[in-house]
């Protein structure tokens, strides 16, 4: 998927927007999910947390009408790129958020489509690649372990 500069920048915007709602406070909020919609119908790019209230959506010109059967895989991708990069920026450090929380990916039901980061004070999972190959590791360690 091909995104013009301002439309990254308008998506990357979008999620500070987000995020800086829970900036600022004394107490720790808690909230379980960070929800991220977004419409290959619209265009739009919808934020919210656990109550259904908004916190930030913008219209991304390239997804409107978009009909793209990997839509949903290659937005997945970048938005999950973009909390990487948030998250390297030291930006998840300073919310009054209670942690463990997650950001996910939502269908248009509100169905978590994926979780594209998880916010823990010793862990952090970037989703399935983590554990991609772990079966195949463990069944070959096993075996050479079993033959010694």
């Amino acid at each position: 998927m091909n995104l013009s500069e301002s439309s990254l920048e308008s998506i990357q915007h979008c999620l500070r927007k987000a995020i800086f709602h829970y900036a600022t406070g004394e107490e720790p909020t808690i909230v379980t999910d960070i929800h991220i919609q977004p419409k290959q119908d619209s265009g739009e790019l919808l934020i919210f947390n656990d109550d259904d209230d908004e916190l930030a959506h913008i219209l991304v010109e390239e997804w409107v009408d978009n009909t793209d059967d990997s839509f949903y895989s290659e937005v997945e991708e970048l938005l999950r790129s973009c909390l990487v990069e948030l998250r390297e920026e030291g930006l998840f450090d300073t919310l009054s958020l209670m942690k463990p929380y997650s950001f996910v990916m939502v269908d248009d039901e509100k169905e978590t489509l994926s979780e594209l980061l998880l916010i823990d004070d010793d862990t952090l999972v970037l989703g399935d690649e983590l554990l991609k190959g772990l079966d195949n590791d463990l069944n070959d360690f096993f075996e050479k372990l079993m033959k010694e």
